[in-house]
């Protein structure tokens, strides 16, 4: 009899066909889920069978409870090498294997300069008045060029971001908790001295820090509050950073000139969210990470994750 194998969130329908499952065919038989499992109850009745899972990263979490009421699961795969929805701990205690994938940097700092040139240019707007016979020409664009670029965030995604806006001629100034001058010397990049001084002073505020203790509601109303009413604000990393409620009521009330977003606390968005009308808000359904490229080293490696899980020598082992 083969093993099971459940393939979760895979919206596209395109797991199966992002890589080559002919290795583990004989002795794995795979599903994939296209729509999201909203509750618990559903998911388990949907993979409770199964002795391998492949998800989305921290898009289904696997908590101590989900892990009992799933017995037969044996292997976890996750894309990426971090997933802060997986109890690790849990999933030792259960004997659940956790694995992870290569996951690449630059689709994030892509969709980032997408976002923040569609708000600078209105593109969404402007679009759409010409598809619908509207105004020809509406809006003034907001020039980069001689801008600050405000980084909350100088790693891996957030020094790829500051290079492009350098090469766009921007002013580009990075704060976090511990970041040093050293390190944004060596990125070209002028360090702030506190996150009040980068929310002030810049044109544009793009967030690029991991979701933590330090960092969960790290913007709030008062440092919304904070920006200038002409500055925008991108979230391309994880909508809990950003205080959800606040960043309403500033796309509202005018706080700041708009926002441009990629994560959400609840995914999908529900129907009738404030945020899919918001006319300040360029909103985009997470596809930071969605790229061909991307979903062919998620999937392929997932492959060999299972593969070499079933020979008995597990790899890209994630552990508490």
């Amino acid at each position: 009899m083969k093993v099971r194998c459940a393939v979760l969130d895979d919206y596209q329908d395109v797991a199966l066909s992002s890589a080559d499952w002919a290795p583990v065919a004989d002795a794995v038989e795979v599903t994939s889920y296209r729509q999201h499992f909203t509750g618990e109850d559903e998911l388990v009745e949907a993979i409770g069978g199964c002795e391998i899972a492949v998800v989305m990263r921290e898009r289904t979490p696997f908590s101590d409870q989900l892990f009992a009421r799933l017995p037969r699961l044996r292997l976890l795969i996750t894309s990426g090498m971090r997933n802060a929805s997986i109890d690790l701990g849990a999933a030792a205690r259960h004997g659940v294997t956790v694995c992870g994938t290569a996951s690449n940097s630059e689709p994030p700092v892509e969709l980032t300069w997408a976002l923040i040139l569609g708000l600078a240019r209105q593109v969404v707007r402007e679009s759409s008045a010409l598809r619908e016979h509207g105004p020809w020409q509406s809006t003034v664009g907001t020039d980069l060029y001689g801008r600050r670029l405000g980084l909350l965030g100088l790693g891996k995604t957030g020094s790829k971001v500051a290079r492009i806006g350098q090469v766009f001629g921007m002013d580009v100034m990075a704060w976090s908790q511990n970041l040093t001058a050293e390190r944004a010397d060596a990125a070209g990049v002028r360090l702030a001295l506190s996150k009040e001084e980068l929310l002030e002073s810049s044109d544009f505020v793009s967030v690029h820090l991991v979701l933590g203790d330090r960092t969960r509601g790290l913007l709030g109303q008062d440092e919304l509050k904070r920006m200038r009413p002409s500055a925008y604000l991108i979230n391309t990393s994880r909508a809990a950073i950003v205080d959800q409620a606040a960043l309403a009521r500033a796309l509202r009330d005018g706080w700041i000139a708009g926002a441009g977003v990629d994560v959400f606390e609840t995914e999908p968005l529900p129907d009738g969210h404030e945020f899919r009308s918001l006319p300040n808000l360029l909103a985009t359904p997470h596809l930071g990470y969605v790229t061909q490229r991307n979903f062919r080293a998620y999937y392929e490696q997932a492959v060999e994750d299972v593969a070499v899980f079933l020979e008995g020598n597990p790899i890209r082992l994630l552990s508490a």
